[in-house]
């Protein structure tokens, strides 16, 4: 008998834990210091169970004499759930493999996000993983922008117009790629700007291939060409992700202040369903598009592509506002969130489960406030660390004049980020509506007169007392849970 991972899943070592992701079908699992040594054995290489066997009983003092019949156990579960296969020979595992295909791709009634994929402990691993990395900080996820400049003007955008900097070097590149796999990382974007316009693109994509990360590219698909499809067709590419502010020309050329924009993104759209590739449409709401979401959703789900969606614009990082001129107000964002309460099933689902009550005694004093600098952090293309790709105004250090595992473990900046806990926000601590929203540093921070992330931005609070009227509403009319 062989085995191999799925061409969608990835293992990884965290410390004493061991890690397995399927991308395809967004399940994961976290298993203790015995699994890992069970994953650690698998690759994208068949492997027999003879060979395996050999490999595992290495790693035991005392090799148990059902060592086979529990590798055999393990990973017959790990099939049925999808992250790996077995034959009686490498070519049965092949066709037994599964990819993803438009042809086959359903997506779940009144669900268009990720999270509603999930399946079995996907919840619970990643309840797990972000206490677990509360005390063990490790490098999961990380942005590279590799380059600030953008043939697009999003009205929007966090990135100051007047800041643009030049594309990052392939060497600096691919040296932060050679320290991160050595750290085990496990999921890379790569973003803009326009990452396109990176005059070594293909380059770039291609040392990222030659390591096996889990691979976002963000795009605006305007500069699509046909040697980068190819290379996007045949690269091992998690997903695509592209702004599509509106299926009407004129409200996503509006926003993106070039005309013409909308037309080739959605060329490039359907040549990169043809192709096979994986395509989720990030939908920022604002003023200018906020009656053209649920347009978006219905195009995206009955094509089987993903949407994801965020009303809580953020200011530039260099403090200015202006953009702030196109976000929602509080009484404009109410009908948002009924349609999302409405038409997401998995979110129903979600609240037909909750009490109010529960979540608001729930002690969270103690937790991290989000992932940045205890999984996650992002670089630009000068070399620059910083906790999120908006939040350029916090620096961590620079590739060039340290290592990523020096910048990851020693830097004051990330210290400082990481050691911040939800009882620094004394106010959202004891907020009715805390159960209802989500702190987030870099929106405080850039919209505060001195940077401070701990700075709590009122927008949000209004936001969350909105999201607690309409959920509350919800909860007690207490329809069907769609199916």
């Amino acid at each position: 008998m062989y085995y191999r991972q799925q061409f969608d899943t990835f293992i990884r070592r965290y410390g004493d834990i061991g890690y397995i992701k399927n991308t395809l079908t967004f399940t994961d699992r976290v298993v203790d210091a015995s699994g890992a040594v069970f994953l650690d054995a698998l690759s994208r290489t068949p492997k027999t169970i003879e060979e395996i066997t050999a490999e595992i009983s290495l790693s035991f003092i005392d090799v148990p004499a059902t060592l086979r019949n529990d590798i055999e156990e393990f990973y017959g579960v790990l099939e049925e759930d999808g992250f790996i296969v077995s034959g009686q020979t490498p070519a049965e595992l092949d066709r037994k493999e599964k990819r993803f295909s438009y042809a086959t791709v359903v997506l779940p009634y009144g669900s268009n996000r990720p999270d509603q994929f999930v399946l079995r402990a996907d919840r619970e691993s990643q309840s797990f993983l972000s206490a677990y990395f509360k005390d063990n900080p490790h490098l999961v996820s990380m942005q590279i922008e590799l380059t600030s400049q953008c043939n697009e003007r999003c009205v929007h955008c966090y990135i100051p117009f007047a800041k643009r900097s030049p594309e990052i070097e392939v060497a600096l590149f691919d040296d932060v790629l050679r320290q991160a796999n050595d750290m085990g990382l496990l999921s890379l974007t790569l973003s803009g700007g326009e990452p396109f316009l990176h005059s070594q693109f293909l380059t770039l994509l291609n040392h990222a291939m030659a390591y096996d990360f889990s691979l976002t590219i963000l795009s605006n698909l305007t500069l699509l060409t046909d040697e980068i499809r190819a290379s996007l067709k045949s690269a091992h590419i998690s997903t695509v992700s592209v702004s599509l502010y509106s299926l009407d020309h004129r409200v996503h050329d509006a926003i993106t202040c070039r005309s013409g924009s909308h037309a080739k993104t959605m060329r490039s759209i359907a040549s990169l369903i043809e192709d096979d590739v994986r395509v989720q449409i990030n939908c920022p709401v604002m003023r200018e598009n906020k009656d053209s979401l649920a347009e978006v959703y219905a195009w995206a789900t009955e094509r089987g592509i993903q949407v994801i969606s965020d009303y809580g614009i953020v200011a530039r990082y260099d403090s200015s506002t202006d953009n702030l001129d196109h976000r929602l107000s509080a009484s404009e964002v109410e009908p948002i969130i009924w349609d999302m309460v409405r038409g997401d099933g998995g979110y129903q689902a979600r609240l037909e489960d909750a009490s109010i009550d529960a979540l608001l005694a729930t002690d969270r004093s103690n937790e991290p406030v989000c992932g940045v600098c205890t999984s996650a952090m992002s670089m630009v293309a000068d070399g620059t660390f910083y906790p999120c790709p908006g939040w350029q105004g916090r620096k961590l250090g620079n590739a060039r004049e340290q290592t990523l595992e020096d910048i990851w473990g020693n830097s004051p900046a990330v210290r400082y980020l990481r050691s911040i806990r939800r009882k620094d926000f004394p106010k959202c601590l004891s907020c009715a509506d805390r159960a209802f929203c989500s702190i987030c540093m870099v929106r405080n921070a850039n919209e505060s007169p001195t940077g401070d992330p701990l700075d709590v931005n009122p927008y949000f609070c209004q936001v969350a007392a909105v999201n607690r009227r309409v959920v509350e509403q919800w909860m007690s009319q207490r329809p069907k849970v769609a199916t």
